[in-house]
């Protein structure tokens, strides 16, 4: 069949893709993928770490070993032959797109919320955030004992990221109805206080 799209995206379109780079080489890459003009974007944070004699504000890759590109699918070889790169994101038959709106929640997360590393987390309690700059995102609920932090997570690469937020801006959402407790019988579910 001639012309059909085999992906669920338009392949002749520029879209977000994911490289998977050997550990380190990310800003090596990032270069090079530049140099090529090839419109890219990797996420850094800027923790602080202490050595022995001083304290030293790094600049590390928020997601190690991906970043992410904007180009057509059938161009991919321009990125895939560099030296380092070992993979583009995906399934078997498909390569994973992210969205113009995941990248924006990545973008706002280093700007504004101290955006930090945390592993991907699928369960857990979903807040809404409230305020701020962070306004209408959803999340996971991490307490600490300085404060609230909420984990982002962006489900196309199973990846998240946490940032630091004021407790008054995360209201929690309602709890999505699950088979099993669609089933239970009303009288248990009205004796539990």
């Amino acid at each position: 069949m001639e012309g059909e799209n085999l992906f669920p995206f338009n392949a002749e379109q520029p879209n977000w893709h994911v490289l998977f780079v050997r550990s380190n080489q990310e800003k090596r890459i990032a270069e090079r993928l530049g140099g090529k003009g090839v419109e890219h974007y990797l996420p850094c944070t800027r923790p602080v770490r202490q050595w022995k004699d001083r304290r030293v504000r790094l600049q590390v890759p928020l997601f190690p070993g991906y970043i992410f590109v904007r180009l057509p699918f059938p161009e991919r070889m321009k990125v895939l032959t560099l030296p380092y790169v070992v993979s583009m994101l995906g399934s078997k038959n498909s390569p994973s797109v992210v969205s113009e709106e995941e990248i924006a929640v990545i973008r706002r997360g280093i700007e504004h919320g101290d955006a930090e590393p945390h592993e991907y987390l699928k369960t857990g309690q979903r807040v809404l955030i409230t305020g701020g700059v962070m306004s209408g995102m959803e999340g996971i609920l991490v307490r600490k004992q300085t404060g609230s932090r909420v984990v982002i997570s962006i489900d196309s690469i199973f990846r998240a990221f946490a940032v630091e937020l004021d407790q008054a801006f995360v209201s929690p959402l309602a709890p999505a109805s699950t088979p099993e407790f669609q089933s239970a019988p009303r009288a248990l579910s009205t004796d539990v206080i």
